[in-house]
């Protein structure tokens, strides 16, 4: 069974880490017994002037493996001493928990891709959350907004991408479709009219491999480079320089 512990609005610009960092630590060090990481998607939201955000807006998920839904109190209670412990002043943190099988789950869905589209109100999310754990946990809460519209996107399955999976940050600047399918990821050709790439095919990557959250599954999006060689997507862009 799947569960989705979604943070937002931890951070601040300032602060030397991002919110996907904080889920990652969550993910490393603060899963009860018998629960196990799947990923840590990153999920972008909506960008408006209307909305307060620390860089682009985004929320970041842990995607669980657990036994079952009643693992969900110890996991919100965690994750909520989680963000007490590394709470930065001027944050505005919230958290989600949700598991197949909650009544909230398809509100949750509808409600991230409500999210992703037009400005949304802490009073949506915690309707949308009825039946889930929905918390802020600091300053004006307005977390609670990504963080339910995160851990939507996270279970509809078709929108993110990852941050955190397997040994994801381990993977070569070329690497087989063989070694990345072994890895759990789907390799999926994206241009028109071309063929599926063998198994000893080597794909590109730059030392920077960033699976897509597709139909549930992590999923690679290649181009053909040349024969037997095809390049990762997306490609990591170099950060602007200060003037």
């Amino acid at each position: 069974m799947r569960a989705y512990v979604c943070f937002d609005d931890t951070d601040t610009l300032d602060c030397g880490r991002g919110t996907g960092k904080l889920v990652r630590w969550f993910a490393g060090n603060e899963l009860p017994e018998g629960v196990t990481l799947w990923g840590v998607v990153r999920q972008q939201l909506l960008v408006d002037p209307a909305i307060p955000y620390t860089s682009h807006n985004s929320s970041a998920c842990a995607i669980l493996d657990v036994p079952d839904r009643s693992v969900a109190p110890l996991l919100a209670e965690r994750a909520a001493e989680h963000v007490a412990r590394h709470f930065v002043e001027g944050s505005d943190p919230g958290v989600c928990v949700a598991c197949e099988g909650d009544e909230a789950l398809e509100r949750l869905i509808s409600f991230g891709r409500l999210a992703a589209r037009r400005v949304t109100t802490q009073a949506e999310a915690m309707q949308a959350a009825r039946g889930a754990h929905l918390a802020g946990l600091g300053g004006t809460n307005d977390g609670i907004i990504g963080a339910a519209a995160g851990a939507g996107l996270s279970a509809w399955g078709w929108s993110g991408r990852f941050v955190e999976f397997g040994r994801l940050r381990d993977w070569p600047e070329e690497v087989t479709v063989g070694a990345l399918e072994d890895g759990g990821m789907t390799v999926l050709p994206i241009e028109r009219n071309v063929a599926t790439p063998r198994l000893d095919d080597v794909v590109r990557t730059n030392g920077w491999l960033r699976p897509n959250l597709w139909g549930g599954e992590a999923a690679v999006p290649i181009v053909p480079e040349s024969p037997g060689v095809w390049l990762s997507l997306p490609v990591k862009q170099p950060k602007a320089k200060s003037a």
